[in-house]
């Protein structure tokens, strides 16, 4: 099963989020409905994808998502999507 690191991004609020998912296009509806109660994602409706990187497990996946939240700043974000190197060594790094 492939999994998927993502970061999206809300206009309205000016903000973005981190998760890992199987199904991007599923979570990314959840997300714009309110679904996650206790989420920072329930303040705006209009979330898009920013960044997406598909992984080859969860292990995989979780260990990248917790590799970007800890590096959490709008460049770092920003850098993934203009440097595609960077998502190549991730992906090598917590294979």
């Amino acid at each position: 099963m492939k999994y998927f690191v993502y970061i999206i991004y809300s206009p309205q609020t000016d903000s973005y989020y981190i998760g890992q998912t199987q199904n991007i296009e599923q979570r990314i509806q959840l997300h714009n409905s309110g679904h996650f109660k206790n989420c920072s994602t329930k303040f705006a409706n209009d979330w898009e994808i920013f960044f997406l990187l598909e992984c080859n497990s969860r292990k995989q996946a979780l260990a990248i998502e917790k590799h970007i939240k800890k590096n959490r700043n709008r460049n770092y974000y920003n850098n993934l999507v203009k440097y595609p190197e960077i998502s190549h060594k991730l992906l090598l790094k917590y294979l």
